[in-house]
């Protein structure tokens, strides 16, 4: 990476606030370096190997029966067939895993996010880090778009 630890956080500190204007400093921490391996859709599926991506790009990794396009509605049905179903709202429930998804005015899927067992959020952003929010309406904007719909599955006991 070639830089200081301090300056790479403080350098990507700026870029998200820049990305996301709504987001504030209390809102929101930092809780790993800039991976560029995978993405948003792969971080709340559990999947830190792959970039999830609908295009048919190889290394791109896409679940089977999915459609390949960027609709709102392939990015749901790719948490359905993980376990996940529609629900109302992103209110923590004991047993059970929630994510949210982004999408813009034309129904293009731009983000998801997953809730912690804390009730917080965590996200990866793109090629940036991932962190942990606060809330969702902190990353709403004209890059992600604002939240679209929430899915939730049972959580398995280990």
């Amino acid at each position: 990476m070639g830089k200081k630890a301090g300056l790479y956080f403080l350098m990507s500190v700026q870029e998200i606030e820049e990305y996301f204007p709504r987001i504030a400093v209390q809102d929101y921490r930092i809780t790993s370096p800039d991976l560029a391996h995978y993405n948003c859709i792969a971080w709340a599926s559990g999947d830190t190997s792959h970039w999830w991506e609908p295009v048919s790009v190889k290394g791109y990794f896409w679940p089977d029966g999915v459609p390949r396009n960027g609709r709102l509605e392939s990015w749901i049905r790719v948490f359905i067939v993980q376990g996940f179903e529609l629900v109302d709202n992103g209110q923590l429930e004991d047993g059970f895993e929630k994510v949210a998804i982004y999408a813009d005015e034309d129904r293009e899927g731009k983000h998801v996010a997953r809730q912690l067992p804390s009730g917080k959020w965590t996200s990866k952003l793109g090629k940036l880090e991932d962190i942990e929010h606060l809330n969702l309406a902190c990353l709403e904007g004209p890059l992600y778009g604002s939240v679209a719909v929430y899915l939730k599955r049972q959580t398995i006991s280990k």
